[in-house]
């Protein structure tokens, strides 16, 4: 259930009889020829493909994370880590105000690791309640099927080229771009990156034919829909 098409009288009537709600994390970023939204668009929509059959709330997206490395990059936005774990409190605190016991996180990207490290503090503070924290691109199930199709794949590359992440009239290259130095990186300010990078592809091809993506995409979905299910204790 989209919350974006529901009112609040339909939430209220959901939390009688369960506690769990689904909430995206995303972020606006570079990612090469892509859409800036890559991480957001991914992330809310393996929620909402997951939760579907399970009848589960699925929250807006948060669309903005942690990503100062790609602030050379225009179009890329990113919120000071205490910035962005105040806000994820606050979505947190709101919830369980309302009845909501259990917290599904659907992450899109890497630079919001810190949302899961306050997920276990959260959870400590506030005894009876329960946060899932689910990478959905590196879980183990949905990480072998990409492995399998081609090992050489990472940001901005085809592992993120989906028919609803590209942009109309953008032309994906057909080379494979080696993979890049992450020791190198890791180093560099915003420009220095963007110099490093280039386009903003890490490394790999940068599309894959649609029958491999939907398999890959099939298996993240089932991945995510069980951890949905449980076990929660």
């Amino acid at each position: 259930m989209n919350v974006s098409q529901m009112n609040w009288v339909q939430v209220e009537a959901f939390l009688k009889g369960n506690d769990l709600a689904v909430l995206p994390l995303g972020s606006t970023e570079q990612h090469a020829g892509l859409s800036l939204s890559v991480d957001s668009i991914l992330a809310e929509k393996v929620a909402l493909d997951a939760a579907e059959p399970l009848g589960l709330p699925v929250f807006p997206v948060l669309a903005y994370g942690v990503t100062p490395y790609f602030l050379a990059y225009p179009g890329s936005v990113s919120l000071r880590v205490s910035t962005y774990i105040s806000i994820v409190r606050d979505i947190f605190d709101s919830l369980k105000a309302q009845g909501f016991r259990r917290i599904f996180i659907v992450n899109g990207h890497g630079g919001n690791a810190p949302a899961g490290s306050f997920a276990t503090e959260w959870m400590a503070d506030n005894p009876g309640c329960a946060v899932k924290f689910h990478n959905w691109w590196n879980a183990p199930q949905t990480l072998a099927a990409v492995q399998a199709t081609d090992p050489v794949a990472s940001h901005a590359s085809w592992m993120e080229n989906f028919a609803w992440t590209r942009l109309k009239g953008e032309i994906a290259p057909s080379q494979r771009k080696p993979m890049i130095d992450f020791e190198r990186m890791r180093v560099m300010g915003p420009q220095a990156v963007r110099d490093f990078l280039g386009d903003g592809n890490f490394g790999g091809y940068y599309e894959r034919p649609d029958s491999e993506m939907q398999a890959i995409w099939d298996v993240a979905i089932a991945e995510t829909r069980a951890l949905m299910q449980g076990p929660w204790s």
